[in-house]
């Protein structure tokens, strides 16, 4: 019974993070951000729920890096940053970006 209670919270709490408009955006160090950042932002459509300026750009055509800016000016201007953290190899996995667009 625990069991099931411990799955329906969990199903709850991540579709109310989906709804809410919840996203975690992985900026990958570049030149104008020398150490990346992780960036937990509300309100932006179009991003999946871990997502980085790479796959976005990948999704679309392929990245470069006016498309990087773009994407990241974008999120910093439609969006709100909740919480910035530091920047996460492992989500910038996670997040679909290409291989051959790796730091």
């Amino acid at each position: 019974m625990k069991f099931l209670v411990a799955i329906f919270a969990a199903l709850a709490v991540t579709l109310t993070v989906w709804l809410g408009g919840i996203r975690v955006f992985v900026i990958q160090p570049i030149g104008a951000i020398p150490k990346g950042v992780t960036a937990i932002v509300v309100n932006i459509r179009g991003l999946n729920f871990i997502d980085s300026p790479d796959a976005f750009c990948a999704r679309v055509g392929q990245p470069n890096l006016i498309c990087r800016g773009m994407s990241i000016a974008r999120v910093a201007g439609e969006g709100s940053v909740v919480l910035r953290l530091p920047y996460s190899q492992t989500l910038y996995d996670l997040s679909g970006a290409p291989d051959y667009a790796a730091p």
